[in-house]
């Protein structure tokens, strides 16, 4: 059995900072983020707000499209984001409810 992927967006704040990343479990990947676990990027430039997330049947087809997201210009990064959540809302509340 394939593990599920998910491939996700985090921000900083609105219209700020964004990190495209891919996990096999989501919440405890946005926790870690969140926590400041991970040096590096998110953490330098306290990018923790979970934006937007794409869930697949396999961590593959995941990785298939965090790549295709990396490779979308910044303008269609946010559009991708506006659409699916206009408010910016942090939805790590949500996914873990």
């Amino acid at each position: 059995m394939n593990k599920q992927g998910y491939t996700y967006i985090l921000c900083s704040k609105q219209n700020g900072t964004l990190y495209i990343g891919v996990t096999s479990d989501l919440v405890k990947r946005v926790w870690e983020h969140k926590n400041k676990l991970a040096d590096g990027f998110t953490k330098k430039y306290n990018v923790d707000k979970l934006c937007y997330y794409e869930v697949f049947e396999d961590i593959k087809t995941a990785i298939e499209r965090e790549k295709e997201l990396k490779k979308l210009r910044r303008k269609e990064k946010l559009e991708l984001i506006e659409i699916n959540n206009p408010n910016w809302i942090d939805l790590y509340y949500d996914i873990i409810d």
